[in-house]
């Protein structure tokens, strides 16, 4: 340890000054009433809204025909089973639509005109998926695909749900990775190059990790939109969360599993969709320093 770090380290703390201390206090109290603030006004709001819906004339009917405790209790086993199938196709999607989208974008970027095959086909893949709807791409791949019988057996169907749920995912995140990519300022790649390394080593080392920082909330903000389009995959006959809750609203003429099924991905969006929040307003409080327009 040097002398002027010792000599600092023996210093005694500064005393805060009266006025810091005051403007503290204001804080400290500028927030406790904002935040009482806010509680009584969302707890007026929610009491209203509540005596509107249960005041109105076919409330007892759509209670219980939606929300019947005892139909959701006998429902929920079969809805979760389908649920963790759900759950199962999301995790592997997700992580196939990263790798394709990645390698998508990065076609797309390539320079020097020999590439412009692959250019070309990156981005007539990308137009082409991004105009279709997930329920056509779906049918064609489920239903299509295995009709050409490629292998000797039958796949899942949920191994079909997953490549179609790719395709289409795919297409929107790689161009959410070309966006990042494309916003790195030039320097970065050239000063890559300038020290010795090549092309896709620059993209590996020190454009795709600054890209990756830049998109982090849009790709967030795509994988809610893929937790609720995972409830899809049971217009191919998959047994999901969704087609549980269709056997089980037939078997108990009522429509309570439905409601079920939409809590359970309710729940599993909420944590993603205030994780998105959190590191949005995080980004956006690094890059203006703390002061937000």
């Amino acid at each position: 340890m040097t002398r002027a770090s010792s000599r600092a380290a023996e210093a005694p703390p500064r005393a805060v000054s009266a006025v810091e201390l005051e403007r503290r206090a204001v804080r400290k109290r500028q927030g406790a009433r904002s935040v009482a603030i806010s509680l009584i006004s969302t707890v007026v709001v929610a009491v209203l809204a509540w005596m509107l819906i249960i005041n109105t004339p076919g409330w007892a009917r759509v209670q219980q025909q939606f929300f019947d405790p005892q139909v959701a209790l006998a429902s929920l086993p079969r809805v979760w089973d389908g649920f963790l199938l759900n759950l199962r196709v999301l995790a592997m999607a997700s992580v196939l639509v990263l790798i394709f989208g990645l390698l998508l974008a990065t076609l797309r970027t390539l320079r020097g005109p020999v590439w412009l095959p692959l250019r070309a086909l990156a981005a007539a893949y990308t137009d082409l998926f991004r105009g279709i709807p997930l329920i056509i791409v779906l049918y064609l791949v489920g239903f299509g695909i295995p009709g050409l019988e490629l292998t000797p057996e039958r796949l899942p169907t949920e191994f079909w749900a997953t490549i179609a749920i790719t395709l289409t995912y795919s297409a929107y995140v790689s161009e959410v990775f070309r966006a990042g990519i494309e916003a790195v300022h030039p320097s970065q790649r050239h000063a890559a190059r300038s020290l010795g390394l090549s092309h896709g080593q620059a993209m590996r080392l020190v454009v795709v990790p600054q890209a990756v920082r830049k998109v982090t909330p849009a790709l967030m903000n795509d994988f809610v939109a893929l937790q609720k389009d995972v409830g899809l995959i049971s217009l191919l006959g998959a047994v999901d969360a969704v087609r549980a809750a269709q056997i089980e609203t037939a078997a108990y003429f009522n429509f309570t599993p439905y409601v079920v099924a939409g809590l359970l991905f309710v729940l599993l969006a909420i944590p993603t969709i205030r994780l998105t929040d959190w590191y949005t307003a995080r980004v956006r409080a690094r890059e203006q320093i703390g002061g937000i327009v």
